[in-house]
């Protein structure tokens, strides 16, 4: 498996695929052959359909799983096996079309005044300011805050893809008093050492801590920020397309699912209210 690894590791590399990514397609491509107990090398569609059989029936693997699976197996037998049924043969499950959970605008106010910790409480902000993903903010830098232009540069965000997203003041002074008292250096957010991030579980765990002291019980992860920063800005109007380039999504089709949330949450009025009833 060691050279199988390494090869399939340098055909990521090789098509430069994030960090992240490397590490899930290796972690599920490991998890495959040790099922079997055998090199994947040795393997063919059969092993493969009954793995994900079992992910399915035994594991109960959730959609995204499932399908992460997937993609490490046809990059696998694809690419660094060079097999070319690798694509047609080894399925996506049907992806769960759900809306995501969002917060009202006092809700999210209640929630980052109940985070105790101040670097954690403006990372937070910042997400929900910005529309960011966890693992955006947590690779900010402190010379990607232009407060000239007024924007927030992200770096190798989902797919790669460097944008600016607009600064807003407000979130601007709460970094300058964050700056004043903590002095990074490096990363905007720095963990426990000054050249490495804050570790996202931590970030995480600070969020539900947060939602629970805030009396919120309806779910909501960090995740849940950047949802409601694209959603509170539908409702107040902005353009879609420019969410779509704040958000970073290639496809408008990603970002119109926030006009099904916006529909059910802004007190749209049923026709019903607007019949008279006659005696």
């Amino acid at each position: 498996m060691t050279m199988l690894r390494e090869r399939m590791q340098q055909d990521m590399r090789i098509r430069n695929l994030s960090p992240r990514t490397q590490a899930c397609y290796l972690g599920h491509v490991e998890q495959f052959g040790k099922h079997f107990g055998r090199s994947p090398e040795t393997l063919d569609l059969e092993h493969i359909r009954a793995y994900q059989v079992h992910l399915v029936e035994v594991k109960k693997a959730s959609w995204s799983a499932f399908n992460q699976a997937v993609c490490a197996l046809r990059f696998l037998y694809g690419v660094t096996l060079g097999k070319d049924w690798a694509i047609e043969h080894i399925p996506h499950a049907k992806r769960e079309k759900k809306l995501p959970s969002v917060l009202s605008r006092d809700e999210v106010r209640r929630v980052l005044d109940a985070v105790r910790n101040a670097r954690q409480r403006v990372l937070l902000t910042t997400i929900y300011a910005a529309g960011l993903r966890l693992s955006e903010a947590l690779s900010l830098k402190v010379g990607d805050v232009d407060s000239e232009r007024m924007v927030l540069h992200v770096h190798r965000g989902k797919g790669g893809k460097d944008r600016m997203v607009p600064l807003s003041p407000v979130l601007l002074e709460h970094l300058r008093e964050y700056w004043r008292c903590h002095r990074p250096r490096t990363y905007l957010f720095p963990g426990a050492k000054p050249d490495k991030p804050l570790n996202p579980t931590s970030v995480q765990k600070a969020m539900q801590t947060a939602r629970l002291r805030a009396g919120i019980r309806k779910p909501a992860s960090v995740h849940t920020l950047r949802h409601c920063y694209a959603t509170h800005l539908l409702e107040s109007g902005t353009d879609l397309r420019r969410i779509q380039t704040w958000l970073g999504h290639t496809s408008l089709n990603t970002t119109a699912v926030y006009l099904h949330v916006c529909s059910a949450t802004t007190g749209g009025r049923s026709p019903l209210d607007s019949l008279t009833t006659t005696g």
